[in-house]
């Protein structure tokens, strides 16, 4: 809570006629200032325990308890914390605030004090008792106190250059002493402990002595201020008269033919903005803001700012554009030429240069490359550029909080600059780059706005023609632009924004595509950053495959490249050392270069297990394989989940419960097992967090592996949401699943029946060595995962006819790209 200083203390009123003050009354603390009786002030209320006293005072009587607090830097003062003796108020108005304070107009009516504070939440409630002062009589020694203390006020009151005639009149006006002291005691600007001694005083002849003393010492001080500043005025006057001499000077040196600097300046200026063609309305501005130059003085703050804006508006590219390259087999070559595969994307760039060949007034489309990291995201935007033959501008939207990292500052602030777009397009020196924004999906937002709000006009063709920068306040045209983000993941991305975006989706690399990528790319360039040549090095293709499978495990490259480059430098610093080579890296010898392996599949080690299946999981940075394990114990029934699951993952494996609950008798399993025994469903990395659907049949799967003592196929992955009824529904992020299934060795995928049509999006050569089963219930997905084993004894199982028991989950024998 805050008192509008611009009028506090300036005003006296008698009290109130009638009111009654009641023993307890709601209280605010006041951290900037003292209020005397007999004053009314404006507040600044903002605090909720203030806002909340406020309310309660309208609800009652109107009456209000104000005390000023000790230490004005505390946000939550206790009842310690604020001084016993403070003022009656009644609050007279109240107004809401936009930014959600309330200013409240109160009146003081009398001094009080604390005797016990009754409640601290949600406001403060106070037992209080009222102080009355001495009766006075007013002597000749007291009159001249008062005329004595009337005329140092008034003398401090034009010194500070707020007197008037009013203000005069009240204070002649005023008969008793206490409240004379206490109307000049609000003019004096005081410490809070020294107006709260004032305030506690009770004799008011003391008071008003103590007031005296305190006016001399502000008359002193105020006496010096006034000095000080009539000097500073008079080195005013000397500058102005300087400047005048100055403009003299020029208008001398015109008359004898000599260069005027300045003018030859504005004149640049001038010739810079008509060869521009800007639009009318930013030709407008700019003229106008460079006549204002031309009156100010040119070393200025004003001026300096004025010229800043004006460089920004001449070094913009208005009308200027590179001639786009449409030469459809020109732009494949070079696409094909820095990228392997990703043909959808490529396909989509020859697309737009097609269609710009045959209109030319094509907005830019506004594309999202979508997919893990490493896969060539932003290296696919540098290529794009160089097919079109356009200029490539990037910028980093990872982290970015502030809106006017995008919109730019007022140009009110100093420093002010305008946002990255047009910092971009003037680097880039033409209207049409190729703009890419990387990393949407990690934008942040906090107080001072949302930058990915501030993206919605950027990123919509309909809009982006009359992009306003906050900097420039000027329409510029950003229809022209190709604008290019890419993201990890889609689920951080506003839905507003994500509507404005053309999604393509990049998968992660299978084994054979990385061993092509690092031939074609990634060995050819690191041995030229090494100052190696290609008869130095040599890798083999079984060395390159143990690279890949055995010391990277990412959907991209990067890693991959960085396990080339380390190769590399071994092999540079036996060149150093003078070595002539070549030196060949085959399978065997490519632990001297790298260590020992640092992944080694678990999947390559292990046996089929029982209670052990394998999932597909999809992450933001590519398809993952998991083990779901499962553990059948003496206990009550109990349900254990761990490995960090989410809430979506936990409600599927209570569905596969309910569901294997449900058949229990049909899968060979003793009802009484779900009573007497607990099951403990755990995922390993437990400290990775995991979430979904798509882990239902496995959970499942494994759940009755534990209870039939059937190991399930280790050779068998398998990704699907299970349902009560024990339907498998379709799920997402097929192809990066089937790829980590890929990268870990296994071959036959279980996948949904209704993600059939999927099937199309993932490439034919990864197609040809999947075996892809299609399954429309979880009693499909236990005859091809479950692998024969002995029946627990004791378990009702159906017969066959002749006595024998019969199977209750048989085993299908499984042939290749059955769907």
């Amino acid at each position: 809570m805050k008192i509008d200083d611009s009028i506090s203390g300036l005003f006296d009123v008698e009290p109130l006629e009638e009111y009654e003050v009641p023993e307890q009354l709601p209280m605010m603390a006041i951290r900037d200032a003292i209020i005397f009786p007999s004053m009314i002030v404006p507040l600044f209320v903002g605090r909720d325990g203030s806002v909340s006293a406020v309310n309660q005072a309208l609800a009652e009587n109107r009456l209000i308890f104000l005390s000023a607090q000790k230490n004005p830097q505390l946000e939550e003062p206790s009842a310690k914390d604020i001084y016993d003796v403070g003022v009656v108020a009644a609050v007279m108005r109240t107004l809401q605030l936009p930014d959600g304070r309330l200013k409240v107009l109160v009146q003081a009516l009398v001094k009080a004090k604390m005797v016990e504070m009754l409640q601290e939440h949600p406001h403060f409630v106070a037992r209080i008792e009222t102080i009355e002062e001495p009766e006075t009589e007013i002597t000749v020694e007291i009159e001249a106190l008062m005329r004595h203390v009337v005329e140092q006020a008034e003398r401090l009151l034009n010194l500070r250059g707020i007197y008037t005639h009013e203000m005069g009149t009240l204070l002649t006006s005023i008969q008793e002493p206490g409240r004379l002291a206490d109307i000049v005691s609000s003019h004096l600007n005081l410490p809070i402990a020294k107006a709260q001694a004032l305030l506690e005083k009770i004799d008011p002849v003391e008071r008003l002595k103590a007031v005296s003393e305190l006016l001399t010492r502000e008359i002193e001080v105020s006496s010096v201020q006034a000095k000080i500043q009539s000097e500073a005025k008079e080195e005013l006057t000397r500058s102005q008269r300087d400047m005048f001499l100055r403009e003299q000077l020029r208008a001398i040196q015109r008359e004898l033919g000599d260069i005027d600097d300045r003018a030859k300046e504005i004149e640049n200026y001038r010739k810079r903005i008509e060869k521009l063609k800007m639009p009318r309305d930013a030709r407008e501005e700019a003229l106008k803001q460079l006549r204002r130059l031309e009156f100010m003085h040119p070393d200025s703050s004003e001026a300096t700012i004025v010229r800043t804006y004006l460089d920004w508006i001449v070094e913009l590219p208005w009308s200027k554009s590179s001639k786009d390259k449409l030469d459809l087999k020109r732009a494949r070559k070079i696409l094909d030429e820095d990228h392997y595969d990703l043909e959808k994307i490529k396909e989509r760039i020859i697309e737009f240069i097609a269609v710009r060949k045959l209109k030319r007034s094509v907005k830019g489309p506004i594309l999202c490359f979508v997919g893990p990291p490493g896969v060539g995201k932003t290296s696919l935007g540098r290529s794009i550029a160089r097919a079109l033959g356009r200029k490539f501008v990037r910028i980093s939207l990872g982290g970015v909080r502030d809106e006017a990292e995008i919109r730019g500052h007022r140009r009110t602030y100093i420093g002010a600059m305008p946002g990255r777009l047009i910092q971009g397009i003037r680097r880039a020196g033409t209207s049409n780059p190729v703009f890419m924004m990387d990393e949407v999906d990690k934008i942040g937002q906090d107080f001072r706005g949302d930058p990915a709000a501030a993206l919605l006009e950027v990123l919509d063709p309909e809009q982006n023609s009359t992009f306003s920068d906050h900097y420039l306040e000027i329409p510029f045209d950003l229809s022209k632009v190709l604008f290019i983000l890419t993201a990890n993941m889609l689920d951080t991305i506003p839905s507003a924004l994500l509507d404005r975006l053309e999604v393509l989706r990049l998968s992660g690399y299978t084994e054979d595509e990385k061993v092509q990528i690092a031939r074609r790319y990634l060995i050819p360039r690191q041995i030229s950053e090494n100052g190696l040549s290609e008869h130095h090095l040599e890798i083999s293709s079984r060395a390159l495959l143990k690279i890949i499978t055995e010391y990277t495990e990412e959907a991209g490259v990067r890693e991959l490249e960085r396990q080339i480059g380390a190769v590399c430098r071994k092999i540079a610093c036996r060149v150093a050392e003078g070595e002539k080579g070549p030196f060949r890296i085959t399978g065997a010898n490519l632990h001297k270069f790298l260590g020992p392996p640092k992944f080694i599949p678990d999947f390559e080690k292990e046996e089929s297990q029982v209670g052990v299946a394998t999932g597909l999981a999809w992450t933001p940075y590519g398809g993952d394989v998991m083990r779901i394990e499962v553990q059948i114990m003496p206990g009550k029934g109990n349900l254990t989940l761990t490995g960090l699951m989410g809430e979506v993952m936990k409600e599927s494996a209570m569905a596969a419960q309910s569901w294997i609950k449900a058949r229990a008798e049909e899968l060979g399993i003793d009802p009484k097992e779900f009573e007497e025994r607990d099951i403990h469903i755990h995922v390993p990395a437990g400290a990775i967090p995991k979430d979904g659907p798509s882990a239902g049949i496995t959970m499942a799967t494994a759940m009755v592996s534990a209870f039939l003592k059937r190991p399930v196929d280790k050779d068998i992955a398998m990704t699907g949401e299970i349902t009560l009824t024990g339907r498998v529904l379709p799920i997402g992020g097929l192809k990066e699943k089937v790829i980590a299934a890929l990268r870990m060795g296994i071959e036959t995928v279980v996948i949904p029946r209704k993600n059939e049509n999927d099937l199309e999006e993932i490439p034919p050569h990864i197609r040809k060595r999947v075996d892809f089963r299609l399954v429309s219930s979880i009693d499909e997905v236990l005859e091809l995962a479950l692998l024969p084993g002995p029946v627990e004894e004791g378990v009702k199982g159906k017969k066959e006819k002749g006595g024998e028991r019969k199977d209750p989950v048989r085993r299908k024998k499984k042939g290749k790209g059955q769907r």
